[in-house]
């Protein structure tokens, strides 16, 4: 019987256990803390969870020399930096997961838009790196529209998008821009391994989806495209979180602009090799938007996404193990392209605190209805949760589960997922019912035609060739 260890302790690593126990393999798996859902395949297949920090190579490789796993697979990002991946391949471990060099492409996003231009890689952003908040801000108003990010990868938090057409915001655009780069730069102070600097980019308008793949250095393999919504409230409003919720396929995409950005993450896979000498194993995400200038890329993910990994591999219906097992090996080209043909909705359930002040999103109890869940034939992913000694489950401060629902229609898994995410019943949880909801796609269906017009009139006038920006005390520049 295979084995595999896995790496992490979130929804996404349980979707990923629960896709190694049906392609048959024992999993093990080391956590931060006891996932209920993980713990229970590793059960079910003979294996063991162990308690551990899988940021420290040490503790993983130790683990890794007491179980002899056939293969591990490390889900989350913070290991992947830490140099997980490096210190279970220097021990012989087949390792599906980056190299903390290859994985800078996500931890520092200053890299990867320097690699980008370096490369000539498409879906580039005009930006500029500061440790000066006053410059910061002078580059901001010279684009317009800004985003500003910390330029460490921060799970998701500290991000500002200000646009200038914003009139009802002119009494308040300085003070945005100002703030919202102080903020960015506190993000990192919780880090201490980059240097206190905001990443000031063109802020753009448009259809966020992530396409995520795997890897093998050569070959690419490519997922179905999922949309995330990283904003805590519904209709897409409040603070920036690790993501609410997801819908995969994407009906209002054309098959062009997914190729588009798939090309885009297969020509960062290759500039990674020029400029670092390694191949890349294991997952690379393209988090993208779909802009009157066609696919750009916001950000990279050196993994799969969370929720976006629970659509994969619910959709994909071949042997995960082997899909896993071929990459790590840089057999890729071996693995055949198979999914379902159903729409995936993912309901993220979280605590109130969640994501600004944890401490009171930690320690609240809840229950999940699994007579519900099972009639309804959804799957229900534990993240940050554990059970509870008086029964039930406790909050651990993030999100707490995510519901994946499926069906023959868009409409049909919407309105499965509803009812799945109302089975988890407890002291002050919440989700965002908007997600996937027939509005909520019109809506995306409409926004993708407006900037899918623009972007295919502008490039069929060859009007997409260069940008210009002028800044004070600077002049004019062409990018």
């Amino acid at each position: 019987m295979r084995s595999v260890l896995v790496v992490g302790d979130g929804a996404r690593e349980h979707a990923i256990a629960w896709a190694l126990e049906r392609s048959g393999a024992r999993v093990h798996a080391a956590v931060g803390h006891m996932n209920p859902g993980i713990a229970a395949i590793a059960k079910r297949t003979g294996g063991s969870a162990r308690l551990a920090r899988t940021t420290s190579p040490r503790d993983v490789v130790k683990i890794a020399e007491e179980l002899s796993p056939d293969l591990v697979v490390i889900g989350p990002e913070e290991p992947l930096f830490a140099g997980v991946a490096d210190a279970l391949r220097e021990r012989g471990f087949l390792t599906f997961g980056a190299s903390a060099r290859a994985a800078i492409v996500e931890m520092r996003k200053d890299v990867a838009r320097a690699l980008q231009w370096k490369y000539g890689i498409p879906g580039r952003l005009i930006y500029g790196v500061f440790k000066n908040v006053e410059e910061a801000y002078s580059f901001a108003k010279s684009l317009g529209s800004a985003a500003i990010k910390p330029i460490r990868q921060a799970g998701g938090k500290g991000v500002r998008v200000v646009y200038g057409d914003a009139k009802y915001l002119d009494g308040a655009f300085d003070a945005i821009i100002l703030k919202g780069a102080e903020e960015a730069k506190e993000q990192l102070e919780a880090y201490g391994d980059v240097e206190a600097s905001v990443l000031v980019e063109e802020g753009v308008w448009g259809v966020e989806y992530t396409v995520q793949t795997i890897t093998d250095g050569d070959a690419v393999f490519p997922f179905p495209p999922v949309q995330d919504n990283p904003h805590a409230y519904e209709l897409g409003l409040g603070p920036e979180c690790g993501g609410m919720g997801t819908i995969s396929p994407l009906p209002f995409l054309e098959r062009e602009e997914v190729e588009e950005a798939v090309g885009a993450v297969k020509a960062t896979i290759d500039a990674i090799a020029k400029e670092f000498g390694v191949r890349y194993v294991g997952a690379l995400s393209g988090q993208m938007m779909l802009t009157a200038r066609g696919p750009v890329v916001i950000e990279y993910y050196a993994r799969l996404g969370d929720p976006e990994a629970l659509n994969a591999l619910y959709l994909y219906d071949g042997d995960a193990y082997e899909l896993f097992e071929l990459a790590a090996r840089g057999k890729l080209h071996k693995a055949e392209r198979k999914f379902k043909q159903e729409y995936t909705v993912v309901k993220a359930v979280a605590p109130m605190g969640y994501p600004l002040r944890r401490d009171i999103a930690k320690g609240r109890r809840f229950d999940v209805n699994w007579g519900l869940i099972e009639r309804e034939g959804c799957l229900v992913f534990f993240g940050s949760a554990e059970e509870s000694p008086e029964g039930g489950y406790t909050t651990l401060g993030s999100r707490a589960v995510e519901v994946l629902a499926a069906g023959r229609t868009p409409e049909e898994a919407y309105v499965k997922a509803e009812r799945c995410a109302s089975a988890i019943r407890g002291d002050g949880l919440f989700y965002r019912s908007d997600i996937g909801s027939p509005e909520y796609l019109l809506a995306m269906r409409r926004k993708a035609e407006t900037a899918r017009a623009v972007y295919k009139w502008r490039r069929a006038r060859g009007l997409d060739r260069f940008r210009v920006v002028w800044e004070p005390g600077r002049g004019v520049e062409r990018y």
